[in-house]
């Protein structure tokens, strides 16, 4: 099982930090007393492998329990527990500006003021960050680059966290709600009206076929394919963790279902995902 705790200043992006791992798969838990780690973690083991990754937010927030933090981690470690600590990190201006624009409070509030309260805050966490196995100082950080950092961090490949949907419709019931790029073939020859294929669909060979068998089809798809493999790492440098790309012939189950088939077996290197929706429908 995979642990990380994240902890660092108020202000630096800790939520930002957890928001991505929820999305990489990490079961997140946030404001948590230090204390209760190891119990947490002893849990999750028994539970046999429903959560394989989990992420501890602690921070400031706990009061003086933060000081019990890496006492309990060293428990971790004595267990056997195998854990990343991610200290995240910003300059004090930085982190002034920020409580400024968004008008909150800091949790640490020292009667002097921001700054005071930032310094003594920093003071309170200086032993964890000597100990952190990640710093990420997110002072001149846009969200995309805080992504692209952790993308680093937790992932040696794209495979690991973007996935490419590649889904088949028919446009009579409905384009798919959760479509990223929507494709109409419906201009191609169809094989509903050739008597021998039109019980049968894109997976068969004699289907797939006869709607690859025009040069504007094998255009088409040259051109499709082409502009997909030029996306894809566009997509991923946005810091999106998946996309999909819906392709829709009037029934679902002809050309749409091909096309779907060829675009998937040529986009090699990537996480795939298959799906033809609507292949089933009418029977």
């Amino acid at each position: 099982m995979q642990f990380t705790i994240v902890t660092g200043l108020s202000g630096s992006g800790k939520t930002q930090v957890m928001r991505f791992l929820e999305d990489a798969g990490f079961f997140c838990i946030d404001n948590l007393p230090p204390v209760i780690i190891p119990q947490l973690a002893a849990m999750f083991i028994s539970i046999n492998g429903k959560y394989e990754k989990v992420a501890f937010a602690i921070d400031s927030r706990v009061g003086d329990m933060i000081g019990d933090l890496l006492a309990n981690l060293k428990i971790l470690k004595e267990n056997g527990y195998e854990y990343k600590l991610i200290f995240v990190d910003a300059s004090d201006e930085v982190l002034v500006k920020r409580y400024k624009e968004t008008r909150r409070h800091h949790p640490i509030s020292s009667g002097m003021g921001l700054l005071d309260s930032i310094k003594k805050e920093r003071e309170m966490l200086s032993k964890i960050y000597q100990e952190a196995d990640e710093v990420i100082d997110t002072s001149n950080f846009t969200l995309e680059q805080l992504s692209k950092t952790l993308r680093k961090i937790y992932f040696e490949d794209r495979n690991d966290y973007f996935t490419v949907n590649i889904m088949s419709f028919g446009f009579k019931y409905g384009i798919p709600l959760d479509a990223d790029l929507v494709f109409d073939v419906r201009c191609f020859v169809n094989p509903f009206y050739v008597d021998e294929l039109k019980n049968k669909t894109g997976n068969d060979k004699d289907v797939r076929d006869y709607v690859m068998n025009t040069e504007t089809a094998k255009k088409f798809m040259d051109k499709l394919v082409s502009m997909v493999k030029f996306l894809l790492p566009l997509y991923i440098e946005e810091g999106k963790t998946s996309l999909t790309i819906a392709i829709g012939c009037t029934g679902g189950k002809h050309r749409s279902v091909t096309m779907a088939n060829v675009l998937e077996e040529e986009l090699e290197g990537y996480s795939k995902n298959l799906i033809h929706r609507d292949i089933l429908r009418g029977k």
